[in-house]
């Protein structure tokens, strides 16, 4: 599905990577790998931590090169 990382003809495996798939997996597998649902969970989960957010809609101006 991804391609390895080699050197000098022998494949890598980076814990951190292999670590980040095996989360998303999960949660994936969680929402019966639903976009949707992942989506309107984090959402949910956005909205519960307080923290502020930041959206930048609205605030792109057109510029013309000439």
């Amino acid at each position: 599905m991804y391609a390895p990382r080699t050197h000098g003809g022998l494949k890598m495996k980076d814990p951190i990577i292999q670590e980040v798939r095996a989360a998303r997996e999960k949660l994936a597998a969680r929402f019966n790998f639903n976009v949707k649902s992942i989506c309107e969970n984090a959402r949910k989960n956005q909205k519960k931590s307080g923290h502020p957010v930041v959206s930048f809609a609205g605030k792109r101006k057109n510029i013309i090169c000439t």
